[in-house]
């Protein structure tokens, strides 16, 4: 009889992980593994449809890796990544540690804050492409106001990359805030009345208490930040293409040009370029797991 019942709990487990499996397979596994086949074998428009691809191994990668675009692509992407998440972590800190402090209006502000987050991409980044028009955006228009020149921040190589960070900056802020917000709410206030009793100025009790014990929800922010940037598309593309002169080309907006940018799409390129992505995100990754472990090792 408890065999039986045990044989039956087993197959209820089983049935309710049986559809995150198939979604995970569908939606995943089958995609990642299509991708590094793409990145394997010479596609063209007519063999991708006949799918008589010929296998040419990593023939693609060494195409991607030798050519000009490559070196610019990766410190845009590295730029583009690291300024993000500095700015994006340390604006949400300080936000969440002003919302902290639960004064009047605090909820209805934080709110507010998530609109950014809540909007669809393609919003965001209109929104950011009309106020950083050349002509007609309010950004020069201020500049103006305050007898600065206009910038050309969109058709500019100096400012294009600055500009997508910018408003890459402004939509995750909100992420960032929310979850550092949750860290905080997390310690207990016994701690820090502990901290002030024993003499500890503000800065100092941020410094031994708040961020050491913040630190888990710090480094899962960074790492779900990290992945998330590092494949933006969406913001770039709408507001500069990449351009110009591949001055904003990163390698999401790469691998999507190679792809499917083109009269002659490169199909084998582009997605060996989407698996150099996938390798960087997984890299950062298991560094993230690694000193995970050796902080709860100490």
């Amino acid at each position: 009889m408890k065999a039986a019942q045990a044989r039956s709990g087993q197959w209820a487990a089983w049935a309710f992980l049986a559809p995150v499996v198939v979604y995970l397979l569908l939606f995943y596994a089958y995609p990642l593994f299509r991708n590094v086949e793409l990145s394997l074998r010479d596609y063209t428009v007519r063999s991708f449809v006949r799918g008589d691809a010929p296998f040419i191994g990593f023939a693609n990668y060494a195409e991607v890796l030798g050519d000009p675009a490559f070196g610019p692509a990766l410190w845009h992407t590295v730029v583009f990544t690291v300024v993000s998440l500095v700015f994006q972590f340390t604006i949400g800190l300080a936000l969440a540690l002003f919302f902290a402090k639960n004064f009047r209006l605090s909820a209805t502000l934080r709110a507010l804050f998530l609109v950014p987050w809540l909007l669809p991409l393609i919003v965001s980044a209109s929104t950011w492409s009309w106020m950083l028009n050349s002509d007609s955006g309010v950004v020069n228009a201020a500049l103006s106001w305050a007898g600065v020149g206009p910038v050309n921040w969109l058709t500019s190589p100096d400012w294009s990359l600055w500009s997508v960070t910018i408003a890459n900056i402004w939509i995750g802020i909100p992420f960032n805030l929310v979850v550092l917000y949750s860290g905080l709410q997390a310690i207990p206030t016994q701690i820090h009345e502990a901290a002030a009793l024993d003499g500890a100025t503000g800065w100092q009790r941020f410094r031994r208490v708040t961020f050491p014990l913040l630190r888990p929800v710090s480094a899962i922010t960074l790492l779900l930040g990290l992945v998330y940037t590092l494949k933006v598309f969406d913001i770039i593309w709408i507001m500069t293409k990449g351009g110009p002169s591949g001055a904003s080309t990163t390698f999401a907006t790469w691998s999507y040009r190679l792809g499917f940018g083109n009269l002659v799409p490169s199909f084998g390129p582009g997605a060996a370029v989407g698996n150099l992505l996938i390798v960087m995100a997984l890299v950062f990754g298991l560094v993230y797991i690694r000193v995970q472990r050796r902080q709860a090792d100490s």
